[in-house]
């Protein structure tokens, strides 16, 4: 199964995502027994010489959560060499351009800030729907809707935000559960069987509560393609 290594950026730092409490993220102290201390470069570096990690996913927080892009930052872990994912709020097609034309592999449009499906229509259209991810983000397992959005009328269940998001033409989706980051209680196997049912097409990726490698049959089996990577990594043991 893929593996994508997770890089959660604010205010300049690599933190630590706990339960999608977002102010209460502190940086990243250690990844396989190295030190990082917040760095975002080296935490990538880790990820990709001690554990082999071939994939980032990176969550632009300050960009997501309206403040200014982290482009610095994202440029120097694209200087990495790895196939970056990258969610930073993107919620327009222009947007979305800058982002695919600056080197990311691929433009993560997250549901909290998506303001219509109409939008991610017109942004598949734009840059390429295999190269745009849509980001289902829950809490508890409630989808979490962007202030003011149009997307009640699409049916607010997971099963039927993936379906439409299928229908626009994405290339990944990514079942995201933030009160479930960080604390290694596990993948809600349920809610992947019904992503999976509702979009069999598209390739689906599990995050939130990945403990292990022990995780990855029964998220395999449940229909995930690959997994969001983070706890679990940091708290690897480098390859020898």
């Amino acid at each position: 199964m893929r593996i994508l290594g997770v890089v959660d950026l604010r205010s300049g730092r690599a933190v630590h995502a706990l339960g999608g409490v977002r102010n209460r993220y502190q940086p990243v102290a250690t990844c396989a027994d190295v030190p990082i201390d917040g760095d975002p470069l080296a935490l990538a570096t880790t990820y990709r010489d001690a554990l082999g990690v071939q994939e980032l996913y990176v969550a632009d927080i300050d960009a997501i959560s309206g403040e200014e892009p982290q482009d610095r930052i994202v440029d120097d872990l694209l200087g990495l060499g790895l196939p970056l994912w990258l969610d930073s709020g993107v919620s327009t097609w222009q947007r979305a351009q800058e982002v695919i034309n600056r080197g990311v592999a691929r433009v993560v449009i997250g549901l909290e800030t998506l303001p219509s499906f109409e939008a991610l229509d017109v942004i598949c259209i734009s840059v390429g729907g295999q190269r745009v991810v849509f980001s289902l983000d829950m809490k508890n397992g409630t989808p979490i809707l962007a202030p003011g959005s149009g997307l009640r009328a699409s049916g607010t269940t997971p099963a039927a935000l993936a379906a439409r998001a299928a229908k626009s033409g994405v290339g990944a989706i990514i079942a995201l559960d933030l009160a479930r980051v960080g604390l290694g209680g596990g993948v809600d196997l349920k809610l992947i069987r019904a992503v999976r049912k509702a979009a069999p097409d598209v390739m689906l990726l599990a995050g939130g509560g990945v403990r292990g490698e022990e995780d990855l049959p029964p998220l395999s089996e449940a229909g995930a393609d690959a997994i969001l990577a983070a706890t679990m990594l940091h708290q690897a043991s480098p390859h020898r």
